[in-house]
């Protein structure tokens, strides 16, 4: 199979932009927005319509780790003390119990997900108590989608039923790459054969879905090295494949200055590793679901896909509708009606905060009309790969072209590329434009267009 797009094209679009799991984006919030505001968001939910008819997502954040990844750029604590996740759940639940305050008991559920740090750094006994401390405050759904992040080096076949068991239906296995060379330079030793036996552990206790992450632009990965990879990864046969692009930000960073400049690949290295990934996959049967995620054609992501009903939220795409988001832990960022907002950021804030009895909100953002407008515009171009002139002007009462005149602008230039096809109704992601389809949304982007430093994201490629 030959790749659909030409090197010239990905080397083109290699410049940095959001990965647009919100519009604004994180880095847009503001201080100004606390604790205050965000309980005023959450008694509007509880006043309003969506109280019980709309479901919640929730997201616990678990920021231990036993060992640092050169190439992290997660919210995290590395130690091997195990016993300083027992107070953390204790602040969990007084976290929880503020909400509920506000919210009442039995607000419904229909996401759960454990992200860190590494959430099987707690113990089984301890997730055990995370889980019934939240089904006690929430109602989750039997149909609940509940996923969790796992390091393949902590866990057994006999932790994954205890996973199981808790009713964990879907799992993240972090690989990265299967070089050695390339595990000890961020330092991440993990055995293709030890990634393998679990899967198949996982595969023979039923999650309905298993998600591999994998990163181009390591050190010491050569598109050699990682052509050996992707052939693993793709017999290993995951249900879900993120493929993420290493952005090295020593100077925000500070666990990638422990990686080698000189080890990393170069941009042509970066654009054939890419362009290997997405021949490799697509020939192995895989749906290219947007951005870096890759879908089986029976996963429930792939069905969203084809059924139009994808949607993006902090943690990526999603087959769950846009609905509000209950972030817990340190650092875990929530949005609830037209607000976002973020927990604080040091284990010290965030225990202050709860220990005052007050949530532990350090920023955020109370959306304008333009806002909201260019989220919907965003996010259809993301999950939908297109955007009706008409639903946006019915549920926003503009003109689209003369809202957008300028990023109007730039749609024909990009069409003129073969990137979207604009007619009287919309705008059209081809199937060349899906693979740069940041590129598309950033257009759209009003602080972006603004401030042209956009050294702090990624980059696309």
């Amino acid at each position: 199979m030959t790749l659909p797009i030409s090197p010239e094209l990905l080397r083109k679009f290699d410049v940095p932009g959001p990965r647009y799991t919100s519009y604004p984006t994180a880095d847009r919030f503001v201080e100004a927005f606390g604790a205050p505001d965000y309980e005023q968001a959450l008694a509007q939910r509880r006043d309003g319509p969506a109280a019980l008819a709309t479901p919640l997502s929730l997201y616990v954040h678990v920021p231990f780790c036993e060992s640092l990844c050169y190439y992290c750029a997660c919210n995290k604590i590395i130690t091997k003390h195990h016993d300083r996740a027992a107070p953390y759940l204790r602040y969990l639940t007084r976290e929880v119990e503020l909400h509920t305050a506000v919210l009442g008991t039995g607000q419904p559920v229909s996401q759960l997900h454990l992200g860190g740090g590494t959430p099987t750094f707690l113990s089984d006994q301890e997730l055990r108590e995370l889980l019934a401390m939240l089904r006690r405050n929430f109602a989750v759904a039997p149909g609940a989608e509940c996923s969790i992040e796992i390091d393949p080096r902590t866990v057994t076949a006999e932790r994954l039923q205890v996973l199981a068991d808790l009713g964990f239906n879907r799992i993240s296995f972090g690989v990265q790459d299967f070089d050695p060379d390339v595990q000890k330079a961020v330092h991440r030793v993990q055995p293709h054969a030890q990634v393998a036996a679990l899967m198949e552990d996982a595969r023979r206790i039923g999650f309905d879905s298993i998600n591999v992450d994998l990163i181009y632009g390591l050190p010491r990965q050569t598109p050699e090295s990682f052509a050996r990879t992707l052939s693993q990864v793709a017999s290993l046969r995951p249900d879900r494949i993120a493929l993420y692009g290493y952005a090295h930000l020593p100077e925000r960073f500070k666990p990638q200055r422990r990686i080698l400049s000189v080890e990393l690949p170069g941009a042509g290295a970066k654009v054939a590793m890419l362009s290997q990934a997405l021949v490799a996959f697509l020939s192995a049967g895989y749906v290219y679901i947007g951005m870096d995620h890759f879908a089986l054609p029976g996963d429930a992501l792939a069905v969203a896909k084809r059924q139009g009903r994808l949607h993006r939220n902090f943690q990526g795409y999603s087959t769950q509708p846009d609905c509000d988001l209950i972030g817990l832990g340190v650092s875990a960022i929530g949005k609830v009606g037209a607000t976002y907002s973020q927990n604080a950021k040091t284990m010290d804030e965030y225990c202050d905060d709860l220990d005052q009895g007050r949530l532990p909100v350090a920023r955020g953002l109370a959306l304008s009309r333009d806002d909201l407008a260019r989220r919907a515009v965003i996010m259809a171009l993301m999950c939908q790969g297109q955007v009706v002139f008409e639903s946006i002007e019915l549920a926003w009462l503009l003109d689209f072209r003369a809202y957008f005149a300028a990023e109007m602008e730039q749609m024909r230039e990009l069409e003129d590329k073969g990137m979207v096809v604009v007619d009287d109704s919309g705008i059209q992601v081809t199937a060349q434009g899906w693979f740069f389809v940041r590129a598309v949304a950033m257009q759209f982007d009003r602080y972006l267009q603004a401030d042209r430093n956009r050294a702090r994201f990624s980059r696309i490629i």
